[in-house]
């Protein structure tokens, strides 16, 4: 028997690489973007709490509707916007599902989407599966800004979505107004959807604001905006997002999702339906995380690497220019190896593995780690 492959070029992610030679060698683990640190003592026993409720059956397929219902609460105190949880929020397995679902749903055979390089790794299989073409423009560095014009150029015919993702994996860049007037201006009078990856939302900082684009009608209107719990309250383990659009696009969303997942784990959906009636707890993120952000940086700020601007995400990049000329993959294999310290090459983000001497490193661990960390990125 033979099977095609639908993904012929695809292999094992550079994260399971990286973290199977963090095991290998001892390493301190900074590539793969997950806590360190135990999550919230109430989810936890929400959770326990949902069980013991008798909460271990099916949700309804969009979701358990006190979640969804918090979730346009907080849409609501954030963003300024009335979103409706009853046709307009539903809950999925995971973010990267999320947004895959959402590209199930509109594109066609033949159709193109653009997106953003160095991008998550996710966007260019699921373009792939639903047989439309990826078109991948970089970012300029090593601001890694968007640069509109060669989107306008990059504009055909067969168009279908764009997406964008702020704060940005894996660069920690954000969108600005100028971006928003930018994309405004562009999809005005077309009929191209745009994918929002605001996994993120909550990780921002230095007083930015996030600018989802919840906040703004006429892009809404075109919109799948899909966000992560796993991301903001430590628990990426339990696969657990969300996705918001207009009643009409979401109509045809839970057509795809209701034969992909159709449902997601009761017991949880019940712990953050209760747990988000808090909004402190999703407030005080930004402050939680920017104090790791500062605390790391200041901790390399007697080694060779240049730390580029972070403004949001849990993650920072870092030039090594100024140690080495080795491909980004050879570094990175060099320092787990060597220095015993794990992290992801930028190439791994490029579709072409553009090679700009940038790793990448996750922040979001205890400060024992960050301590360590440090410690063995000085000796490099």
């Amino acid at each position: 028997m033979e099977l095609a492959s639908k993904l012929p070029q695809t292999g094992t992610t550079i994260f399971s690489v990286m973290s199977a030679m963090a095991q290998e060698y001892g390493a301190v683990n900074l590539g793969q973007g997950f806590p360190d640190f135990p999550m919230h003592a109430e989810l936890i026993t929400g959770v326990q709490k949902a069980m013991e409720a008798g909460y271990n059956q099916y949700a309804p397929m969009p979701g358990w509707l006190p979640l969804r219902e918090a979730i346009a609460e907080k849409s609501k105190l954030l963003y300024q916007t009335h979103v409706d949880p009853e046709f307009e929020i539903t809950i999925t397995p995971g973010a990267t599902y999320a947004i895959y679902t959402a590209l199930t749903t509109i594109l066609q055979p033949g159709d193109e989407v653009i997106f953003f390089e160095p991008a998550y790794d996710s966007y260019i299989p699921n373009i792939l599966l639903n047989g439309a073409k990826p078109v991948p423009l970089s970012l300029t560095y090593p601001d890694y800004q968007i640069d509109w014009g060669l989107v306008r150029q990059s504009i055909s015919p067969r168009t279908k979505a764009i997406i964008i993702n702020s704060p940005h994996n894996p660069t920690g860049t954000v969108l600005k107004e100028d971006d928003i007037q930018q994309l405004k201006s562009i999809i005005k009078e077309t009929g191209i959807f745009i994918i929002s990856d605001e996994v993120y939302e909550h990780l921002i900082y230095d007083t930015l604001p996030h600018l989802s684009l919840l906040r703004y009608p006429e892009l809404f209107e075109r919109s799948f905006i899909c966000s992560s719990f796993g991301k903001t309250y430590h628990c990426t383990g339990w696969k657990l997002g969300y996705c918001v659009a207009p009643a009409p696009l979401m109509k045809e969303y839970r057509k795809v999702h209701q034969y992909l997942g159709f449902s997601c784990f009761t017991p949880t959906q019940v712990a953050l339906g209760h747990f988000l009636q808090d909004p402190q707890q999703y407030l005080s993120l930004l402050d939680f995380y920017q104090k790791k952000r500062d605390y790391f940086i200041q901790l390399l700020q007697q080694s060779k690497f240049e730390l580029l601007p972070c403004s949001g995400s849990f993650f920072i990049c870092a030039s090594y220019a100024n140690i080495s000329n080795e491909k980004d993959t050879d570094f990175a294999t060099r320092l787990v190896k060597e220095f015993g310290i794990a992290t992801i090459p930028v190439s791994a983000f490029y579709h072409n593995n553009e090679d700009n001497h940038v790793i990448r490193m996750c922040f979001a661990k205890k400060e024992t780690t960050l301590e360590a960390a440090a410690e063995r990125l000085l000796q490099v």
